[in-house]
């Protein structure tokens, strides 16, 4: 069978489609055991995640190396794993000053698929290959490839043609036996078990993928020197809240007054950096 192809295996056998035995009287619950429950199944999500730490540090040791060396990081992905491999994507440009051509985020079905389910999308896997080759996917780059299932031919084929093309190749998903674990260098499969709803992996899947997103991304970009301490020292003032928040840097990382601090950004066309180091000088 093509590692592009979804397993015939009956869904009840799979860790995402599975029964959860706490919540097999949800619907008789009244909304305070029902949160209840949600709320400490979440905790398993937690658990998961500090499991796979060792995973998730060599993930960020090719991340930075790809990045540091001018190459693309892509997350892509379909359905809820998809939108959050866009939106942490999204985040890294206003928060890290990365241009947003550096890490791309590609979702099953395109944009409109951020917004409303895109039916069969996530069967398309000549539309990942496609997607991928359509921004020259080659192999300086790295390709995070997102399932909760493990199973979805976008995010297999994603990963096939990152192989193809010499590509490094991560996997983010809730299954550790699944054909994406297989087809990654390297498999981040937080093991969160049934969903308080069976199959609504938008739940401990969902979360437990965010958790790992941020702590690669985070991570990633603290090895490569856009953070100093715990501030946003390359972030993008691109509203009044980070400008305020850039002026606070660059005067209390620089030493400076803020009224000096804001006029040294306006010179420095707004780059924190550049304004911080020219701060510095003067202190």
């Amino acid at each position: 069978m093509s590692k592009e192809s979804p397993t015939k295996a009956p869904p009840a056998s799979l860790p995402t489609e599975a029964t959860l035995d706490a919540s097999a009287q949800l619907d008789r619950l009244d909304v305070s055991e029902v949160l209840a429950t949600i709320h400490a199944q979440d905790g398993c999500a937690l658990a998961a995640v500090a499991a796979i730490l060792p995973e998730v540090e060599r993930a960020v040791v090719i991340l930075a190396e790809v990045l540091s060396r001018g190459g693309r990081w892509f997350n892509i992905g379909a359905g809820t794993s998809g939108r959050m491999g866009v939106l942490d994507a999204s985040e890294i440009p206003p928060t890290f000053g990365l241009p947003p051509e550096r890490v791309v985020g590609l979702i099953a079905g395109g944009p409109d698929a951020l917004r409303r389910s895109i039916e069969g999308a996530e069967d398309d896997a000549a539309a990942a290959r496609s997607d991928l080759r359509d921004h020259g996917l080659g192999p300086d780059d790295v390709v995070l490839a997102l399932s909760a299932s493990g199973r979805t031919p976008y995010a297999l084929a994603a990963l096939a043609t990152a192989r193809d093309v010499g590509a490094r190749r991560l996997a983010l998903t809730c299954d550790p036996d699944s054909p994406l674990a297989a087809a990654a260098e390297v498999a981040l499969a937080p093991a969160v078990g049934p969903e308080v709803i069976a199959g609504s992996t938008r739940m401990k899947g969902g979360l437990a993928q965010k958790m790992v997103l941020h702590m690669l991304s985070t991570a990633t970009l603290v090895r490569l020197g856009r953070v100093e301490g715990n501030r946003m020292t390359h972030l993008r003032p691109v509203s009044e809240k980070l400008r305020r928040r850039a002026c606070r840097i660059v005067a209390e990382l620089g030493g400076v007054e803020e009224a000096r601090a804001e006029a040294l950004l306006r010179a420095c066309g707004g780059e924190v950096s550049e304004a911080l180091a020219l701060a510095r000088r003067e202190a």
